[in-house]
């Protein structure tokens, strides 16, 4: 694949029709990945592209701005109801050929779509690949390596250890509330003017949608504002907050803590049992490796990492963010004659996955 492109998403796009909610296509119909620069699981599905060596000319990349509410879209909404990314938009196997109208079908789950990348493109696969790069498969040899790697995935995708909602709350105490403040607050506004002008459009019927998605709108709206609710008052000192106010940051700041100290925590304490090392599986890459690459990269940068430091630095940066003396064990021997001194699984991995590619492509620009 080459770099990634920088179109946007919108509904007069030269491969996207909003009237069939299909793409268009010239020749041999092409998927077409939806996916958002600064999501973690979007990057979990770049990275299975790379890995699984697709051709410019078999995948489209359509960029979704989340901080303007392109994924709620109506147009968007058709493809996907959830109105999240990574989405993959595929056709279907017995219209692959340019004299018969294609139809497709829209991957929305991003373990399914990764599983889908994975096993579309292998010696087996016959979607007449162009690409002549290797296509390694990266689904799990035997069934306790496939029980192991579908254990790190299920961990990773709990909504407990789920990393988006850290991204909102990423603060300790008044000072870091100040500043994720600063970070976060442009993209919470564009989302919510977003979709109260696609609520205001509903009501007076001038976009016409299903009562599902009005409730999804204003299910979301409500979460966007009560986030707002202390973000926008986080530059005020606490004496100068109402008693609904101080109740409503005091609230956020226990989330919060609560989020890194007992749910990332538990996180990285199942996953250091579970993952063999350097890799989840051991020496090669698995379909679990990407998920966990995409998740680690973002926690990672939430508690103070970059993409320049090693192993042993994240994880004790890691370590320190979530405080009261937490510490992963240092079990994983890179040599066998111990001339090296061992370090914990997750650090191992963050060395290995860091020399990838397919690593070095995505997060050329830094973690997100």
């Amino acid at each position: 694949m080459s770099s990634l492109p920088p179109q946007r998403f919108s509904d007069n796009t030269t491969t996207f029709s909003a009237e069939q909610n299909t793409p268009k296509m010239t020749s041999i119909p092409k998927a077409v990945l939806y996916y958002s620069p600064v999501s973690i699981w979007s990057a979990v599905a770049l990275l299975a592209l790379e890995e699984k060596g697709y051709g410019d000319d078999e995948v489209d990349l359509k960029l979704v701005d989340l901080g303007k509410g392109e994924n709620f879209d109506p147009t968007f909404l058709r493809l996907n109801p959830k109105a999240t990314v990574p989405t993959l938009v595929v056709p279907l196997q017995k219209t692959l050929s340019e004299d018969v109208e294609s139809r497709y079908k829209a991957i929305t789950d991003t373990k399914t779509l990764v599983d889908f990348l994975d096993k579309s493109r292998s010696a087996m696969s016959r979607t007449h690949t162009t690409s002549s790069a290797p296509a390694p498969s990266l689904t799990p040899a035997t069934i306790a390596a496939t029980t192991t790697a579908k254990t790190i995935i299920d961990i990773l995708h709990t909504e407990e250890a789920n990393p988006v909602n850290l991204f909102f709350i990423n603060a300790r105490d008044e000072s870091s509330l100040q500043s994720l403040a600063k970070e976060v607050l442009p993209t919470l506004k564009g989302k919510q003017e977003a979709l109260q002008q696609f609520i205001t459009e509903a009501d007076k019927d001038t976009l016409h949608v299903s009562l599902k998605v009005k409730n999804l709108w204003k299910e979301k709206k409500n979460a966007t504002d009560t986030l707002l609710e202390v973000l926008l008052d986080a530059g005020k000192p606490e004496g100068e907050l109402s008693t609904e106010a101080k109740a409503k940051r005091t609230d956020f700041l226990r989330v919060a803590n609560d989020a890194w100290g007992v749910n990332c925590k538990a996180a990285l304490t199942a996953l250091s049992k579970e993952i063999v090392g350097p890799f989840t599986l051991g020496d090669q890459l698995s379909v679990s490796d990407l998920h966990l690459a995409g998740w680690l990269a973002t926690v990672v940068k939430l508690a103070g990492g970059a993409v320049t430091d090693n192993g042993n630095t994240v994880i004790s940066k890691l370590e320190e963010y979530i405080g009261n003396g937490f510490g992963l064990p240092k079990d994983f021997e890179s040599t066998k004659d111990g001339s090296r001194p061992p370090q914990s699984k997750l650090a191992a991995f963050w060395d290995a996955v860091r020399e990838r590619p397919s690593w070095k492509k995505v997060y050329r620009e830094g973690l997100f």
